[in-house]
Order: C-alpha cells, then structure tokens, then sequence
C-alpha cells in the first residue's frame, strides 16, 4: 500500500525519483495520488502538474493525525497509484524531535520507506549511512534504496556490493543528467509555472524511471490505499467533525474542529444565514500569490462559496460582486516593481479594506497589504498602505509556531490554540501614521490608511516556537486576519465557517454589488517618482 519516498537531507533527489515515478505512471496510462509530508507548497505544486491532480500534504502538526489518515486514504483510494513524498531528512521534525517528520507520518499509516541516497561522493561507506537508518526506529519497514548520482557503471557495482553486504535491496541506481537539475531561489524549488520546459522534463523524468530504477520491484509499493470504510470525502468528513466538535469535547475537537476546547468565548460573532446564492470570495491568483492548499478552496466551496481568481499583478479591478478577499503567500518580494505599478489593484485593496470587505492574509499575502516593499536588491515600493509597516530582506525566520489567540477577530477566537508554520527572509519595520511613504519609493495609490491600523494596536495572537523568541504578531479585527504565519485550515475548519459567516453579513448590508472596491484608477504619486 503505497510507499514513502525519503532521504537522510534535503538535497539528496527524492523529489527527482518521486517526480519520475509519477511521470512514469502518467506515460503509462495510470492515475497517481501524490502526497508531500509537511508544510511544503513548491514540491506539491511541482507534483500536481506532472500527476494531474491535486498533491495534497500530509502534516500531522498543521491538521492532526486523524486528518493525515482520512487524507491519506480518501485521495489516495480515489486512484490506481498513490506516492509519498518525504520532507527533509527522515527522522527531521520540530526542532530537535522527530515531531512531524517524515518517519513519523510513515509510522503512523504503517507505509514502507524508500531511503534516496544522494551517493556521488561515496563508495563502502553507503552501507553505514544506511545501516543507521534502518536501525535507528526499529518500528519502520525499509523496503530498499534508490541510488542518486551515480557516476559510471563501476562506481554503480561499488555501491551495489555495499548495501548487498547489509542486505538492502537496491531498487534503482539514478545517473548523473541534466534533466535531474531543478533550479531553486532563497526558499525552494521553482514554482511549477516558471518551468517552461516541464512537458519535456516529465519525458526525460519518465525514461530514466524506465531505463535506471528496479520498477518490478517498485511498482507494487505504489498500490493505492483502501477507501475509508466510511464512504466519506475528506472534506465532508472533516465538516461532519466540526459538526460533532459542537459538543467540546477534546477528542472531537483534535479531529477537525476548532482545535483547543477553549469556552465560548465572552463576545463571539454572530452568524449569519447565507443567502441562497453561492457567496463570491476573491482570491489572488498568479505568480505573486500562489503558495495555498488546494483544501481551503475546497473547504470554501464546501460552505456555499463561490471562489473567484484575482489578479494584483495583471493590475486587475477586485472582482465587484466579491464579499470576501483572500491574500495567500508567494513572491511578492520578487514583483514588488510591478505590483506597485499596478495601481488600479492597490487602489481597490485599500478602499475594500476602508469599506470592511472581509479580509484573509497570510505571509506574501501580508507583505500586499504593508506601506512598502523591498525588492531583493533593496529598492522601495509602494504598496497598498493598509497597514503600518515596510518589509525588507532579512533574517529567515523558519519552523512551526503554537500560537494563542490574543482577541476576537475575523476567523479566530481569543483563547484559542492554533499550530501554523513561518517561512519567509523578509521582516517587517514598523511606520507611525505620520509617516510617507519613504524616498524612493514607487508611486502607490493617493494617502495611506495607516490611523485606524496604527491605533488599533491589539496583535493577532502569541507566538511560540522552538528556537525562535516569544513574540506577539499580527493584525486582527472582524474584518481583518493578517500575519506571517501559514495556516492550513482542515486543523481549524472554522476557519472556513467563520470567513463564510462574514462573508455573509458583507452581502446583506451591501447586496449583489459592491462598487466601492472599483475606483479609477489612481493618479501617481508624487513620492519616489
């Protein structure tokens, strides 16, 4: 049933050996599930292009064990094949533990590993690397190995000989070729749409699986998964959690609904009846932002909403029947020019947040909404002066943050627990509501809105993490969640609910259309030039 495919580090090819198998099932004829341990969104993106469906990621710490299985086994049974790919190293986790990692998701749906070993610069010692994976968790089954980097036929044998000294299988020995390069920036892979020549990739991938892996022996450790006895579509299953969670009890919630079982808390929201129409929620869509699960969309459809793509970057108006707004991560930083110069799109975002429309950012997505951003070379550009702060090129900040709810806000409540995950080199520097928008920087849509931001001064929530400082972070009110942290929203599908129920009291009190996002375009500033 199925296989992990992992490694002892990043870098030593399992994404090379997981997109060649899947290429190879496609080239085939066959349908392939592709799962991605962790909280990764480039490898996954990579592996839904080349298997034609949605990867989905497998994180116990972001969603819960239950949440892992059930996905496991509702997409996975859903094809004839199904892949795991790893993250880091095996036994890598939260901090120091194995937390997480790739060993645990592997324990916990009982699947076998295949360890990719990146062995260019090894001989006999390969068998010791590997000995020590095998050995170090008892528990886990390790069905063979897969060879990366193999130099000549001669360094193959040598290799070979090694690990038939331990009696591990050699399930493929991959050559050094151009094709098994993939180019990366500061925090990954390149996005699969920046790959032009990805058809003929997938060719080159699908026939080194054929001519350098041991597919007899593979190829069955690709069977799909069982479905869930149950019948139930992950995401109807995940709703029908959250519906069992009404009666707060702990083990209700750790299965998929609000995921601490806090009280209700002192204020909460009202929620709203939808109207009988689907609910229109823009989300930006392009090569700035494009760092989201496929399930949040799903979750969304799933409530009644209608999801609508929105380009920033195209300098597109805000979709004018929208009731709600989505801001995902991505490479904002890396479009900072011509996302300033798209002023008709920063002038919609800054009425629409004037206007209360409900608003959802998280990292890339947080960076639209600040006074300026820095392009990697350190050049100032304005944005859309929705909050009070400039973002520049600095430390990376890495790694899984628990964080507790600080108040009220859009789609959190104060008290709760959330588990999310930070990644990103850029930092924030706060500006005070006098302050411009900085020399040099691009022309950005009239005056910021900084006061109300500014004044309203209650983060979102605290932050804690291994090895990184505790901190408060991020902006809240009803109509507003902004942060760096990176949420996936089957650990807390109220999420979805409570953006939905806003979404909602949006429509009633501005019905079908909603001008006011849509100015003209704005005039250039006079800042910066």
């Amino acid at each position: 049933m199925a296989c992990v495919l992992t490694a002892p580090s990043s870098g030593s090819g399992k994404t090379l050996v997981s997109l060649a198998l899947t290429a190879l099932a496609r080239r085939r004829g066959a349908s392939i599930q592709t799962f991605k341990v962790g909280p990764d969104y480039l490898d996954p993106q990579l592996l839904s292009a080349v298997g034609g469906r949605p990867c989905r990621n497998l994180d116990p710490l972001l969603c819960g064990e239950a949440w892992v299985a059930r996905s496991f086994q509702g997409y996975g049974s859903q094809a004839e094949l199904a892949l795991v790919e790893g993250v880091m190293g095996l036994f890598d986790g939260r901090g120091p533990s194995s937390a997480g990692s790739t060993a645990a998701v592997a324990g916990q749906l009982g699947l076998p590993l295949v360890l990719v070993v990146e062995a260019s610069r090894q001989a006999g010692s390969v068998a010791a690397l590997v000995r020590g994976f095998r050995d170090h968790d008892p528990r886990l089954q390790l069905a063979g190995v897969v060879l990366n980097g193999v130099g000549s036929a001669r360094h193959r044998a040598l290799l070979a000989e090694a690990l038939e000294a331990i009696a591990m299988p050699l399930l493929g020995a991959l050559p050094r070729h151009d094709s098994l390069h993939l180019p990366s920036r500061h925090l990954g892979l390149l996005p699969a749409h920046e790959l032009a020549d990805l058809e003929q990739r997938q060719g080159a991938w699908a026939e080194l699986a054929e001519r350098h892996l041991d597919l007899e022996r593979l190829w069955p450790l690709l069977s799909a998964p069982a479905a869930p006895a149950d019948g139930l579509d992950p995401i109807d299953w995940c709703l029908a959690q959250e519906r069992g969670a009404a009666g707060g009890t702990p083990e209700s919630q750790a299965a998929g609904g609000d995921p601490s079982p806090a009280p209700l808390p002192p204020t909460p929201l009202p929620s709203t009846p939808l109207p009988p129409t689907p609910l229109p929620v823009a989300i930006a869509s392009d090569a700035a932002f494009h760092f989201r699960y496929p399930e949040a969309t799903e979750l969304l459809r799933a409530r009644g909403m209608e999801v609508v793509p929105w380009s920033p970057l195209a300098d597109e108006p805000l979709p004018a029947r929208c009731h709600a707004l989505i801001l995902p991560g991505g490479y904002p930083e890396l479009q900072a020019g011509q996302l300033a110069q798209s002023r008709r799109s920063l002038a919609a975002l800054r009425a629409a947040a004037a206007a209360g429309l409900p608003i959802y950012a998280e990292c890339g997505g947080l960076l639209l909404l600040g006074g300026e951003l820095c392009d990697p070379g350190g050049t100032p550009h304005a944005m859309a002066g929705v909050l009070p702060f400039r973002a520049r090129r600095g430390p990376l900040s890495l790694g899984y943050r628990d964080a507790s709810v600080s108040a009220d806000g859009l789609v959190l409540r104060r008290g709760e627990q959330v588990c999310g995950h930070e990644f990103h080199r850029w930092q924030l520097e706060p500006l005070g509501a006098s302050d411009g928008l900085g020399a040099g920087a691009s022309g950005g849509p009239e005056e910021p809105i900084w006061g109300e931001a500014a004044a309203n001064r209650e983060p979102l929530w605290q932050l804690e993490g291994w090895g990184s400082p505790s901190r408060r972070e991020g902006w809240s009110s009803r109509t507003l969640h902004a942060s760096w942290l990176h949420l996936h929203w089957t650990g807390c599908s109220a999420i979805s609910r409570r953006l939905r129920d806003a979404a909602a009291r949006h429509a009633s009190a501005n019905g079908t259309g909603w001008s006011a996002a849509n100015p003209a375009p704005a005039t250039p500033s006079s800042v910066g030039g």
